[in-house]
């Protein structure tokens, strides 16, 4: 770390909780702390698709309507999407493990009244405020891992973080339809909930003792102009995908969407006036303008969307088209789960000798993953089984796992570590936002063709879009470096 720091950028150091580190030594991330962490990162996402199981027991038991339920997960999505780079700036300026002991304790909290929510619009509320904790957690992993490693190590835990983050997507879905069959206590869908508040304990019990303290050492003030904007255009973009299918499409949802692109141009007037006056931007362009987080973040899109449609398209078919139940529907995205696992495993040596282009090998390989799913959904509708679905989930699992840790690593790779929190904020702000977009678009589309064409053929029209989108993410991964840093 000391070519680093001859530089002025910051260095781990540990910290008593409460002050200020001492500048200029201390500790690099232990395994321990790298392992409390990846908890940390694992429950925001882990909490946003383990809902998507319990929705039917939760209408069913406070007796509300589609557009509430829409409103359960849009709710999350969307305060956690528009918050990110602001808490990834805070942890830069007041503290990385300071504010990932805060959102930790705060996700536990609003957990815990998710769980005992005795009506819709209280759960709907702390749903919103379960985000906003999410994102205060989220970003300073990213931060901490970019600040506290170097070279082989930062690979290593760069690429655990992408598995830990796509594990937790899939895993959600298989952990949920457990939880709600299991009915512990009779606790029924609030099980998804509650289950975080232990985990949370353990996670701020082992945070104090293993986690070290960084943060900027020239931390700058927040940009509220770029804050306002960016939350303005996300939540206008956001909000009516999520929730206009269900609410019907009324006039706000609209009116939202024309309002997207206006909130985005002044943003990025704002950012781009800001930085020739001297002054540090909410998002800076010239970070935006790195060439290797360029190059990474287009890649969000094209693998992000597609992933987060087959998510939402894929739990629905398997529920409410063949008929299986949650514990079932757990039970057939197994496979992708353990292979994606398994792709973060051997990822980092692939890296080390192919360098990016392991990230266009890994597109190649979910492609045929989707296509094995596609064809055993064409021929063997409705009477599918798991067993027929095993093939494609697992090889396309593994195709995704090599996929998603190389593009975070691509993205930081050229990032200072003066700017760690910011870094990580826009790289997980693209990717929640393009995953709820990916759920929005693509499971408007699915859902508006099951009256008229069947579930199958939904099904099969949603998995043609995703093999599209996959040979994007493949002609994008072959600019990537041969060599990452």
């Amino acid at each position: 770390m000391s070519e680093r720091a001859g530089r002025g950028e910051p260095v781990a150091v540990a910290a008593a909780p409460g002050r200020a580190p001492a500048a200029g030594a201390g500790p690099g991330l232990t395994g321990a702390g790298l392992f409390t962490l990846l908890i940390g990162a694992s429950l925001p996402l882990l909490d946003y698709y383990i809902v998507n199981v319990a929705l039917p027991s939760m209408e069913r038991d406070l007796r509300t309507t589609e557009t509430m339920l829409e409103l359960v997960v849009a709710g999350y999505g969307v305060a956690h999407a528009v918050l990110l780079v602001l808490c990834g700036r805070l942890g830069d300026r007041f503290g990385r493990r300071r504010l990932f002991l805060w959102g930790m304790a705060a996700f536990g909290l609003t957990s815990l009244v998710c769980g005992l929510a005795t009506d819709a619009w209280t759960l709907v509320i702390a749903r919103v405020a379960q985000g906003a904790a999410a994102s205060l957690l989220l970003p300073q992993v990213l931060a901490t891992i970019q600040a506290t490693t170097e070279g082989a190590r930062r690979g290593r835990a760069i690429g655990l973080y992408g598995a830990t983050t796509g594990l937790s997507m899939v895993a959600g879905q298989v952990l949920g339809g457990v939880l709600v069959a299991a009915d512990i206590g009779g606790t029924g869908w609030r099980a998804v909930f509650l289950v975080n508040v232990p985990v949370v304990l353990l996670g701020l019990a082992t945070a104090l003792r293993t986690v070290p303290e960084t943060r900027s050492d020239r931390p700058h003030p927040v940009d509220l102009p770029g804050t306002l904007l960016l939350a303005l255009a996300l939540g206008c973009l956001l909000l009516p995908l999520t929730e206009g299918r269900a609410a019907g499409w009324p006039w706000w949802a609209w009116t939202l969407l024309v309002v997207t692109g206006p909130a985005a141009a002044a943003f990025v007037a704002v950012e781009y006036r800001a930085d020739r006056a001297g002054r540090v931007p909410l998002l800076p362009p010239s970070l935006v303008g790195v060439r290797s987080m360029r190059r990474g973040l287009a890649m969000v899109p094209t693998f992000s969307i597609g992933f987060g449609g087959f998510m939402f398209c894929v739990a629905v078919a398997l529920q409410t088209g063949l008929d299986f139940g949650p514990v079932t529907a757990g039970i057939a995205l197994a496979p992708m789960a353990l292979a994606f696992f398994a792709a973060s495993l051997v990822g980092p040596s692939l890296v080390a000798r192919f360098g990016g282009r392991v990230a266009a090998g890994g597109a190649a390989v979910q492609i045929v993953g989707l296509v094995l799913v596609a064809v055993a959904v064409r021929s063997g509708w409705p009477g599918l089984g798991v067993l027929e679905l095993a093939p494609g989930m697992a090889i396309a699992g593994f195709g995704q796992g090599l996929v998603m840790p190389v593009v975070f690593r691509v993205v930081l790779s050229d990032v200072p570590n003066a700017m760690a929190g910011v870094g990580s904020g826009v790289m997980i702000t693209a990717q929640q936002s393009m995953l709820a977009l990916g759920a929005a678009t693509l499971g408007s589309l699915f859902l508006g063709l099951v009256p008229g064409a069947g579930m199958r053929d939904a099904l099969l029209t949603a998995l043609t879009v995703q093999i599209v989108m996959g040979v994007g993410t493949l002609l994008l991964g072959l600019r990537l470096p041969r060599r990452l840093s």
